[in-house]
Formats: C-alpha cells, sequence, structure tokens
C-alpha cells in the first residue's frame, strides 16, 4: 500500500475478563463523544487499522468521537477457544466492556450481525445508549426468516465447508464469503479480506459463529428501543436483504431509515455511498441529545420515548400503536408526564418538549 497522507491517530488496545473468564480485546482512538461498535466475527484490531476496507471507518468515526471497538470472542485478539460463542455470551461481553470503560452514557453502533446485539443491549439497558446506530443488520438469522429444508441444507453445507477450507492458502472458499460482502471491492480489496477471514478466527470456530448467525431472532426487542435510532441499508446487499433493514426500521418506534445506494454490504471509501454514509452518521450523532434540563431526569425511559413521538406530532392512538400499549395506558402516563414537567395541557408540553430538543427525529 501506498504510504498514508497523515499519520494515522493513535490506537490504545486495553484488555477485559468476560463473564467466564475470557479475554476480550477492545481499543481506543479518536477523541469527542463516546462511540461503541458492538463486535462482530470477521475482526481484528490490529490487522483492521491499515485495511483497505476498514480504515476510512475507523478514520471516519474517530474524527469526532472516541471510537471503541473490540474483537468478538474467537476472534482477531481477543481468546480464540472461547467454550461459549453464545449470542448471549456477545451480549455479556458488550456488557462487560461498558463496565470496563467506565462509562453511564454512549453512542452505539451496530454493523451486520453486530446490529442484532445493538438492538438487545439497547432494550436491555435503556438509561446507557444514548443513540443507536444500525447498519446492514437483521434481526431474524437466515434460518429464522426462512426455515425451508433447502436453506438448512445450504447452511449445513456451508458451515461443512468452511470447517475443510476456511484455513487454507487457498482463497477460492472465502473468496465466495468475500463477494457478498464487497461485490464491488477492487482486487486489493478482495485479497485483505480473503487475509482477514484466514487470520480473524478459526476453520472450527467460522463453523459454529455460522449456526450461531442463522438461528438469531431479536424481532421481540425491536419495539422495547426506546432511544433515537439510524437505520441504513445499502439497497443492492447481496449478504443482508434490504427487507431486514426496512423491518428493523419499521419496528423501533422513532427510527430513521436511510436506503444507501450501493451493492456493498460494508461501505467502501472509492464508492460515492461512502460520503452520504458518513454525513447521515455524523448528523445523527451530531444532533443535540434531547432534555438536558434536570427536569426531564424524573422521567423514565419510556416516558421519554413517549414525549418524543408526542413531539413529533402524535396522536394518542398512533403513540399507542407505536409503543405497542392501549389508548387508555398511553393518557394515564401523559397524565403522569404532565405532572413531572408541571405542565396542565398537551400544547404546554409540546412546546417545552421541542423547545429542550425532543421531536427532531421525524426531520
Amino acid at each position: 500500500m501506498p504510504p498514508l497522507a497523515h499519520p494515522p491517530p493513535r490506537q490504545q488496545i486495553r484488555f477485559a475478563r468476560g463473564h467466564d473468564g475470557v479475554q476480550l480485546a477492545y481499543a481506543l482512538c479518536g477523541k469527542g463523544p463516546l462511540l461503541i461498535k458492538a463486535a462482530t466475527w470477521l475482526s481484528h484490531l490490529e490487522f483492521d487499522w491499515e485495511s483497505p476496507v476498514w480504515r476510512h471507518v475507523l478514520d471516519g468515526l474517530s474524527a469526532n468521537a472516541t471510537f471503541v471497538r473490540y474483537d468478538e470472542r474467537g476472534c482477531g485478539l481477543s481468546d480464540r477457544d472461547a467454550e461459549d460463542l453464545s449470542f448471549d455470551s456477545w451480549l455479556r461481553d458488550l456488557e462487560t466492556l461498558v463496565d470496563a470503560l467506565g462509562v453511564e452514557r454512549f453512542g452505539l453502533l451496530g454493523i451486520s450481525q453486530g446490529a442484532s446485539i445493538a438492538i438487545a443491549y439497547a432494550a436491555r439497558h435503556p438509561e446507557r445508549v444514548s443513540q443507536l446506530v444500525l447498519h446492514g443488520g437483521y434481526a431474524r438469522g437466515r434460518l429464522v426468516r426462512s426455515p425451508t429444508p433447502e436453506q438448512r441444507e445450504e447452511a449445513e453445507m456451508m458451515r461443512r465447508l468452511a470447517e475443510l477450507g476456511w484455513g487454507k492458502q487457498d482463497t477460492a472458499f472465502r473468496q465466495f464469503f468475500t463477494s457478498q460482502f464487497i461485490p464491488g471491492g477492487t482486487p486489493e480489496q478482495h485479497r485483505w479480506f480473503n487475509e482477514l477471514e484466514r487470520i480473524s478466527t478459526s476453520p472450527a470456530n467460522a463453523a459454529r459463529f455460522m449456526r450461531e448467525f442463522d438461528q438469531i431472532d431479536v424481532v421481540a426487542r425491536l419495539a422495547e428501543v426506546q432511544c433515537p435510532t439510524l437505520v441504513l441499508h445499502s439497497t443492492r446487499d447481496v449478504r443482508v436483504p434490504f427487507a431486514e433493514g426496512r423491518l428493523i426500521a419499521s419496528a423501533i418506534p422513532g427510527a430513521r431509515f436511510v436506503p444507501i445506494d450501493s451493492g456493498n454490504h460494508l461501505i467502501l471509501a472509492h464508492e460515492p455511498a461512502w460520503a452520504h454514509w458518513l454525513a447521515e452518521v455524523r448528523r445523527f450523532l451530531g444532533e443535540a441529545a434531547p432534555a438536558s434540563d434536570p427536569m426531564f431526569e424524573t422521567l423514565t425511559a419510556r416516558e421519554r420515548a413517549l414525549l418524543e413521538l408526542l413531539a413529533q406530532g402524535r396522536d394518542n392512538a398512533q403513540i399507542a400503536a407505536t409503543l405497542g400499549l392501549s389508548e387508555k395506558t398511553i393518557r394515564n402516563r401523559l397524565t403522569s408526564v404532565f405532572a413531572k414537567l408541571e405542565v396542565d395541557s398537551r400544547g404546554r408540553a409540546i412546546v417545552l418538549a421541542r423547545d429542550s430538543g425532543f421531536g427532531k427525529l421525524s426531520a
């Protein structure tokens, strides 16, 4: 690769111990509000650092934030021989990382399989996540959204091929995966991604990951996400169907959906879609977090979500449908919100909320 035109931002690599003793490697770079990326497989903190597939993402996101990412258990610099590679273990690892950082609130990024982990975490810890960004994600694994005999047979075949061909120098098998992740990549990017697949995890772990991915199901958790959410998805994504992004955005209350004009699962620096993606993410993360007034601290996370919808101009029926509650429950909760905000009418509550930053998610 040609030399970089500017010195790379410094990366600090640290370790945290998971609930079952697994060592998790994580890295921090940049300066500003905290943004944590939920882990995915096919990662290696050090190898990613100079990659032609990930480096522009690291530069772009760390320019305005303290960007934290970590290698998933079984991958990269984290322990490779983890006994537990379940979805629950991934969720608990994110909890471990947050505890190690000692932070109360932060932005959360979920890409591809990491989106499901981010969704589950945001639903479980609404008080922690200030903003949620999801790209190329899915709430349903392949065998959840299409559990046909043919799909099961294909999934089993792919897992078997991973066990046989993942670690070989011959890139033929891994190139199949690379062509799904970055079909529009350059030869250099394809070579790099092929090598990342080989060095990031073992053949046995690759098969175990695939088996778990196929069974992911966080659809029921989508309606429980209460923070502002941005959902992006490539319109011609062949790795994760575009419809899966639409499903996520339609089920998370107030989520904003941004189609990205690309055929790549991972957006590459040389395509016009990257500038669009980065601008949308920066704008979303840069929006002022609503309700810094101490008065709003008395509201629960659910009441803040209700107030957000109220400030957007939704009526009680629309709010009830969005939050999955009855209109009677909405009326009762609004009464509680009005009392906490010390207002005597719906109109006054809307004005106060909008003045404090609520209601911008519909823009």
